[in-house]
Order: C-alpha cells, then structure tokens, then sequence
C-alpha cells in the first residue's frame, strides 16, 4: 500500500486525553466476520477506500458525546465506559463523515476514484434475523464507527463497504454530507418509524441537534404544525426561525413537587397556553422524544393525544418511570428509535437536495484537523471562546 500518504488520526487514549496519531491504513473491515461467514473475498471486493483529505468533513457530535457519557455519571478510571460499550485501548473518533473515494474493490461499479460520498459508519453482518428483514440497526454484529472496540472515521483513510457510501449530488457540499448522519437520525424516527405525513401535528421535545433535524423532516414532509420543547430559550429561538411553528419552555418543578405530577402539569399547561387538544385534529399525533429526561419522556405521553405515536430518540437514564395506565387507555403506539436503517440515508440525501431541509444553518463552528483538540473542547463546554453555543461543529480532514 506504497501509494497511501500518511494516516494521520484523532485516537481518544484516556478520559479528557486525545491525541493525533499516525495509523496503519486499514487492511479491511469486517476481517475476523467475513472469513467466519465465508465472505471473505467477496466482501473485500465490494469495499472502498475513502481519502479523508483536506476536502472532506467531519462533525463531532458522537465524539463529544460520547466523552460526556465517560465525564458524567462514571467514575471507573481504568475503563472508559459509554453506554454499554467499554473503551479498553486508544480508539479513533469520529462517525459523520464525508469523504472522497480514493480506490475501490474490483466488484464495485457503482462508484470511481474521486466520486464525493457521505459514510454510513456501521456494517453489519448481513445474515442475521434483523439484516434479513430489512432492520439491519438492530444488528447485534454490527461494527459502528467509534464504538468500540471499533475505530472511527477521524483519520485520513477510512475503508467502508461500497453500499454504505452515498454519492452526493453536485449541489451537495462535504460539508452537508457529514450532516447527513444525523439528518438519517431523525429521518429513521420521524418518517420511518413514526411515519409522519402532511397536515400532522408533531411534538419534539429537545431543541439539540437532533431534536431540530427531527422538527425540519417533519416540517419537509408537511407536518402542519411542528411544537419544539427545550428549557433553553436560546435554542427555542434557534429552532422557531429553523423548523418549529410553536415553542414552549416548561416552568420550575415546585418544592416538594413528584416528577410525575410536574409532567402532567406541564402537559396541561402545553395545552392551555397552545391550544392543543386532547383528541381529534388539533391533538398532537406524534411525539418524538430526543433528551431522554424523565421528565421530558412522560410530559410526552401525557401530551400525545387518544391512538397517538410516542417514539423515543433520545438516551438518557436506562430507567425511567412512565404512566403505564394512560399509554394503555390512550392506546398510544410506543417505538423505539436506534440510529437509521436501510433508505434512510438515501431519503436524507434527497430531502436535502431538493432544498426541502437546509442543513447550513446548524453548523455554528469550523475547525481544521489539526485544531480537533479544540473543536473537542469547545463542543464539551458547549460554546466557543467568544460566547457563542455549538450546535455542530465541523472539522476539515488532515492536509
């Protein structure tokens, strides 16, 4: 592999500790499970080498979010632990991307050196239950990027299977192709899962990043009303000029106040102060959770109307209290939302290429690779020097 230049790559060695390192251009991916599958050469040939040069980009939100997850409620020093996934050696960061395809298997047709495409940063095995029946985000083999023990995308070269590499429109730039990941995000929750259509009325509780992609795909496919909740106002603001028709901040708990009793009141109030009904057109029909706060998951089953969706994004405690006989007697449908599955990324590409979700106002920041240490900074502490709030950052690729 004589023709590949350095791989320089962003490696997180320890809590609060990231370095750049030079890596070994990946031999291939999926290695160990395509010998045991009997895929080997196959598999191989249907894989691309994408250059992550100085044109490509990257955003950080896993990155940092991921550090946040070891900063918070962890104390295990010897071993970084994000969610239910353990950081035992140095692994690079970084999962939405976009890159320039510098060589690709003898099998792959479909696209050439030089063709600029965003990543999906997960393979999977293929020919288990869920690959089979078209949900392959339910994998329990899949190898997602900057999940361990899995390296991530923040190095120069990056092999990925052909199909999960998307061309981009020409009036698509790299910089929207690494927001693609999260767009496939809200995408995979609003129009797969809750499968929202026009004149609905939609309900997002979380105005971060991907609570508002999940108020601009609803938006993009005619919801008629779309209510963004946050205790925020600055990020209210943002996403009443972005996508919401209405926002609404919740009030203080009040001393001695249970968490259940603040919801309901709180839903209550939503409802008097926005004129939403408890059934019928002016109900709302879905409610897309993306916090994970307790509070913000049952506000939201007391807000969704009688036969509403109840779909929930956001991660947050792994267990909460929910109000069990209202979801029964409201007959409301409960889903689950885990990263994107297939068409996903397809229908992200499209809505945006068609000038339907404009994805140029959420990135607040830009970094060159090698200021990342500060890009991972600025996005742990929320805000640049000057005061002003992440949304997204992104970084260039290395020179």
């Amino acid at each position: 592999m004589s023709d590949y230049g350095v791989n320089t790559s962003f490696v997180l060695r320890a809590i609060e500790e990231v370095v750049f390192e030079d890596r070994p251009v990946p031999e291939r991916n999926r290695s160990s499970r395509c010998t045991r599958r009997g895929q080997e050469n196959g598999g191989f040939n249907k894989q691309l080498f994408v250059d992550l040069n100085g044109l490509d980009r990257f955003t950080i939100c896993f990155m940092v979010g991921l550090v946040r997850r070891l900063y918070g409620p962890f104390t295990v020093i010897k071993r970084l632990v994000p969610g239910d996934f353990i950081v035992e050696k140095p692994m690079v960061l970084g999962h939405e991307s976009a890159g320039i395809v510098y060589k690709v298997g003898s099998k792959v047709k479909h696209l050439k050196p030089g063709a600029r495409v965003a990543m999906e940063p997960g393979a999977t095995c293929r020919v288990c239950e869920p690959c089979k029946h078209g949900r392959y985000e339910l994998c329990a083999d899949i190898e997602f990027a900057a999940t361990p023990p899995y390296d991530g995308t923040l190095a120069r070269y990056y092999r990925v299977p052909a199909d999960l590499a998307y061309e981009l429109p020409e009036t698509l730039s790299l910089e929207d192709g690494a927001m693609m990941e999260p767009l496939a995000v809200g995408i995979h929750s609003v129009s797969n899962l809750a499968q929202v259509r026009a004149n609905q009325v939609v309900a997002v509780f979380g105005a971060g990043p991907v609570g508002l992609l999940c108020m601009a795909v609803a938006k993009a496919l005619g919801a008629r009303r779309v209510i963004g909740i946050d205790i925020q106002q600055s990020r209210l603001d943002f996403a009443k000029s972005y996508a919401a028709n209405d926002v609404f901040m919740p009030g203080p708990l009040k001393e001695g106040e249970k968490r259940m009793d603040y919801s309901r009141r709180t839903a209550q109030e939503m409802k008097e102060k926005l004129n939403i009904a408890d059934a019928g057109p002016d109900g709302v029909d879905v409610v897309i959770e993306a916090t994970g706060a307790e509070v913000c998951i049952q506000t939201g089953y007391f807000l969704a109307k009688s036969g509403g969706m109840f779909v929930q994004v956001g991660m947050g405690s792994p267990e909460v209290q929910v109000p069990i006989t209202l979801i029964l007697v409201k007959e409301l449908v409960v889903k689950g939302s885990f990263r994107y599955g297939p068409g996903d990324y397809a229908l992200a590409i499209a809505l945006v290429a068609q000038g339907k979700i404009d994805l140029k106002p959420l990135v607040t920041h830009r970094f060159k690779f090698d200021e990342a240490k500060k890009a991972f900074h600025t996005a742990r502490d929320g805000k640049s020097e000057d005061g002003v709030s992440v949304i997204k950052a992104i970084i260039d690729g290395p020179e």
